[in-house]
């Protein structure tokens, strides 16, 4: 997600020195990715974390009540189980940077490929067809953001989500 905070580029933040690459790293580990996100995030992106989470994450959970729908919950499970723990990694070792959506993609772009096809399935009824387009919609819409980061970010903005302000 892009996440920048409106101060301007001279405030760094002494939490986060530069690296070699100009990327702000946690060899210090003084701010978790949680500290990051609730430090510097605009408002709205603590908005979009908990329909994040209730879309991404919650929702999927409900779909092993049915038969037809439990491979896809497990599917789902392990792609937020991968997308989290490569977006963990991903921030230990280069910080609060715009590829951090890569796990998102990584993970989360074969998940939404696989639910687009299972909600036409015929033997999925009409709720978890419901559940799993809100998923799946969830799931679009931070991909939306991931990929025009990932992008950015390998083209060579190296610019940080976030400046804090001192």
């Amino acid at each position: 997600m892009i996440l920048r905070d409106s101060q301007p580029a001279g405030h760094l933040p002494t939490q986060w020195p530069l690296n070699a690459t100009g990327l702000f790293h946690r060899k210090n580990k003084h701010m978790t990715f949680d500290e990051a996100v609730a430090a510097h995030a605009p408002a709205w992106v603590a908005i979009w974390m908990n329909i994040f989470l209730l879309g991404a994450i919650v929702l999927p959970l409900t779909l092993f009540l049915w038969k037809a729908t439990r491979l896809t919950a497990l599917f789902s499970v392990i792609a937020s189980a991968v997308s989290v723990g490569g977006i963990m990694l991903l921030y230990q070792q280069l910080g609060y940077v715009k590829l951090l959506g890569l796990a998102h993609i990584v993970a989360w772009t074969p998940l939404a490929i696989y639910l687009w096809v299972k909600m036409r399935s015929p033997d999925v009824t009409r709720t978890p067809r419901i559940i799993m387009s809100a998923v799946f919609a969830t799931i679009i819409v931070s991909l939306a953001f991931d990929y025009v980061d990932a992008f950015r970010y390998l083209a060579g903005d190296r610019t940080p989500l976030a400046i804090a302000a001192h």
